[in-house]
């Protein structure tokens, strides 16, 4: 038997050479970028709707504070109810149980406390909010003292307020909703029900409403507000801590009142509900029914003790309201009286 061993020859296409091993090069790149690369780096590769996705499943924030808190406190849904604490609210008989009493007090409330997250920006603070066996994440800010009261429009309450906004858009790149309330409001009634439902991306109070909901020009309050996550909205809060930069001195809510008026939510494609303050009630524009009443805001007011006072009395009016009787709001006396010169914190 003969053997007939032929050589073979090969003809190389360069064009083809040149492919195969571009081909085998972008196979290695993903293969790293799938094996060897953190999450972090993984993510500059993702688009914004993917990166909130992998927010979302938690994977991202396995081992993160913040992470665990939030998941501790949220809704079924990912939402969870904001609000900041320091030292000087944190006193006994302080704005901070005024602010739990209005949840026992309301209507369809007090089961929204196991999903209130307080954010403790001193140590008194944070050990308050423990001993009271609420969900509580300590807020650290290297080199800032935010423990005492700090007066409306003060330096110090400029940087408390624009550092509140740096966490709050933390939040929302952990995947979660959240509704944000300054401890001076009363919680009355729950406020889902008047939520709008029309795919809003957020939703805020207003000091003065106008009575059109989707009317840019409703001058806001950012003492309360309900977000949803998504891309569109992290957009918004690094866009809008980002322009602190240029505005020395103002506050965030004036800042995002500019950004507003500017066009960046339509820019953004964001949907922004103002909430009417027949529901969404405050000192600056009373809700003109009892009936309706959601929340109760102690804006246009510049001291603690002087929204302690008037929320006191505005509570204590609440709660002998049966839901038929005529009711009127209290004066706002002592907050009238905190804008007069040389007033004493």
């Amino acid at each position: 038997m003969k053997i007939i061993t032929r050589a073979m020859h090969f003809s190389v296409n360069p064009t083809r050479f040149a492919m195969l091993m571009a081909l085998i090069v972008v196979i290695s790149v993903v293969l790293y970028t799938l094996l060897w690369m953190p999450t972090s780096s993984i993510d500059f590769f993702l688009l914004p709707q993917q990166q909130n996705t992998v927010c979302k499943n938690g994977s991202a924030f396995a081992k993160d504070e913040l992470e665990v808190a939030l998941r501790g406190a949220s809704m079924d849904d990912r939402t969870v109810v904001i609000s900041v604490l320091n030292k000087a609210y944190a006193k006994e008989n302080g704005m901070l149980d005024l602010f739990l009493r209005s949840f026992e007090h309301g209507d369809d409330t007090e089961f929204l406390i196991k999903h209130l997250l307080l954010v403790a920006v001193d140590q008194a603070s944070f050990e308050r909010c423990k001993s009271l066996g609420l969900h509580c994440y300590k807020l650290v800010t290297d080199g800032v003292d935010f423990s005492k009261e700090e007066l409306y429009m003060s330096t110090d309450f400029i940087k408390m307020m624009w550092r509140r906004t740096l966490f709050l858009g933390d939040v929302l790149r952990h995947g979660y909703n959240f509704i944000f309330t300054d401890m001076d409001i009363l919680w009355l009634r729950s406020p889902f029900p008047k939520f709008g439902h029309q795919g809003e991306d957020m939703q805020i109070s207003c000091d003065w409403f106008n009575g059109r909901p989707f009317d840019h020009s409703n001058r806001i309050n950012t003492g309360f507000y309900f977000v949803v996550s998504n891309s569109k909205t992290i957009a918004l809060f690094d866009w809008w801590y980002k322009s602190r930069n240029g505005a020395a001195g103002v506050k965030e809510q004036d800042v995002l009142a500019e950004m507003k008026t500017r066009g960046v939510f339509q820019r953004l494609g964001m949907k922004v509900r103002f909430l009417d303050t027949m529901f969404f009630s405050g000192f600056c524009q009373k809700s003109r029914d009892f009936r309706e009443v959601r929340t109760v805001h102690a804006n246009c007011c510049r001291t603690v003790k002087a929204k302690l006072v008037d929320l006191t009395a505005a509570l204590q009016i609440w709660k002998r309201f049966n839901g038929t009787a005529t009711a009127r709001w209290p004066s706002h006396d002592a907050c009238r009286n905190s804008w007069k010169k040389n007033i004493v914190i």
